[in-house]
C-alpha cells in the first residue's frame, strides 16, 4: 500500500510504523466552555470533601478543539458521578468506551478512552485513564452509565483490560473460548477462515505474501 516491499507484512501496511501521538498538557485559559467544565467539576469535587480536582485529573488536554481529562483509576467512579449528576456539568450519556495500545516501549501503553456527552448543554469530554499491561484494570461505569456494559466487554475482548464491578464481563465479539485479546499490539497477526456463501476468505496471514 506504502510501497514498502519485502517486509513479509501482509497486512498491506507494508509494516508502517507511526509514532504515537500525545498532545502537551493544555494550560490555563482552555478556551470556550472547557474553563467552566473544569472549574464547575473542581467545585462539586470539593463540595463532597474528596479528593480534589488536581489528585483526579493529573492533566488536562485540548487538542482539535476538544478536551481530554487524564484521569487516576481510583477516582474514575467519583468523578463520572459528579459529571454526571451536577446539574452545571449534566454529562448524562456514556456514548463509547474503547481501548489504545500504543505499544512496547511506552509507558503505561494501554489506555481506556471514555466519551461522555452533556445532552443538556450539548458537550463532549473525553475521560481517558492510562494502565499497564501487567495491571490492566479499571472500575466498571455500568452503575453510573448502563450504555457502558456493552462497551466495556469489547474493550475487555479486544484489549484484555478488566472492569472491576462489571455485571458479566464475557466476550461479545470473538467465541467464548478465544485465547487472547486481538487489538492489542503483541497479539500476532493471523485468524480463522471466514466462509460466505460458495466463499471462503483465508485469514490475513494467508492471503498473499512479498517476495
Amino acid at each position: 500500500m506504502f510501497g514498502i516491499q519485502g517486509s513479509g507484512d501482509t497486512s498491506g501496511f507494508g509494516g508502517l510504523r507511526l509514532p504515537g501521538y500525545a498532545p502537551a498538557p493544555a494550560e490555563r485559559p482552555y478556551g470556550g466552555w472547557f474553563d467552566e467544565v473544569a472549574d464547575e467539576a473542581a467545585a462539586a469535587l470539593a463540595d463532597d470533601g474528596g479528593a480534589d480536582f488536581d489528585t483526579c485529573v493529573h492533566q488536562v488536554t485540548v487538542d482539535r478543539g476538544e478536551m481530554t481529562w487524564y484521569v487516576d483509576r481510583e477516582h474514575l467512579v467519583r468523578l463520572a458521578r459528579t459529571l454526571r449528576d451536577d446539574p452545571a456539568l449534566r454529562f448524562e450519556f456514556c456514548s463509547g468506551v474503547s481501548g489504545v495500545d500504543y505499544g512496547e516501549g511506552v509507558p503505561q501503553q494501554l489506555h481506556v478512552v471514555t466519551h461522555l456527552l452533556s445532552m443538556t448543554y450539548r458537550r463532549r469530554l473525553r475521560l481517558e485513564i492510562a494502565l499497564e499491561l501487567d495491571d490492566a484494570r479499571c472500575p466498571s461505569l455500568v452503575d453510573i452509565y448502563p450504555t457502558a456494559d456493552w462497551h466495556e466487554r469489547e474493550t475487555w475482548d479486544m484489549f484484555g483490560v478488566v472492569f472491576e464491578g462489571h455485571p458479566s464481563l464475557t466476550r461479545i465479539l470473538m467465541p467464548d473460548d478465544w485465547n487472547g485479546h486481538p487489538q492489542l499490539k503483541s497479539y500476532p497477526l493471523g485468524g480463522i477462515p471466514v466462509e460466505y456463501h460458495d466463499a471462503e476468505i483465508p485469514p490475513p496471514d494467508q492471503r498473499r505474501a512479498y517476495t
